[in-house]
């Protein structure tokens, strides 16, 4: 069985209300959150899951929010030696923009997506702004996309599982490490999902779901499901692995 290191690359970062992250808590709280590419370290591929944003904004403000360095697509990939052009896979967790807005410089890459995605960003419900089809347009007319339709091993030691709690096409990526199984989770959500306070255990809620969901009761079921699956849960905006350069 392969082995990865997972190195969190921030690339954006969102300000918002923390019930964005957190369904029924945290309304009416400031929070930031960053945008990772996370960049699996190991065998002989290289290779990211999601690509963040664009534009990044890069302040000294947003950095302190979110307690780390915020860099471009090319600068965070430099940091471990390469480019975009020497990406060789791409998973997505899904497609909303701040996710994907860098595809197009992964020249070389194999991009693998849910069908569910592909559906939902060609024909996306007025209530989710989030997809923006121009962001995949060149890799879509490359050639580049390998679709997805159920749970399966994308290399060995890495694997994605079809989680559909906060898109329809979510896609949770396994990843065996050093210390366990690693899931770098296919839903928008931070650690308190997972870890919730006191007050939300009183309620008899093990979990939070995503503030943004597609079923809230699946939603749950899922978080509540990965929960219990990963030895180390790697929440897709928590702050804490802004400081962090390798996980394990």
């Amino acid at each position: 069985m392969s082995e990865y290191k997972i190195h969190p690359i921030v690339i954006g970062t969102k300000l918002f209300d923390k019930g964005m992250m957190t369904y029924q808590s945290g309304y009416g709280v400031p929070f930031a959150i960053p945008i990772y590419s996370w960049y699996l370290e190991g065998g002989d591929k290289k290779i990211l899951i999601d690509t963040g944003e664009m534009n990044p904004i890069q302040s000294e403000d947003r950095e302190k929010r979110i307690g780390g360095k915020i860099y471009t697509f090319e600068e965070g990939l430099a940091r471990w030696g390469i480019s975009p052009e020497q990406i060789d896979i791409v998973i997505h967790t899904h497609l909303h923009n701040d996710h994907c807005e860098n595809d197009y410089k992964c020249s070389n890459a194999v991009f693998y997506i849910h069908k569910k995605e592909l559906e939902r960003i060609h024909s996306p419900h007025p209530l989710d702004f989030r997809y923006v089809e121009d962001f995949i347009d060149e890799i879509e007319e490359n050639g580049q996309i390998q679709i997805i339709e159920k749970d399966q091993e994308i290399l060995p030691g890495i694997n994605v599982v079809h989680t559909p709690a906060h898109t329809e096409g979510g896609l949770t990526v396994f990843v065996e490490t050093q210390k366990g199984r690693a899931a770098i989770t296919g839903f928008c959500v931070i650690k308190e999902n997972f870890f919730p306070p006191k007050e939300i255990l009183a309620m008899e809620m093990e979990v939070i779901p995503p503030g943004t969901h597609v079923n809230v009761y699946e939603a749950y079921d899922i978080v509540k499901r990965i929960k219990d699956e990963a030895d180390i849960l790697l929440p897709l905006h928590e702050p804490e692995f802004a400081s962090v350069d390798t996980i394990p």
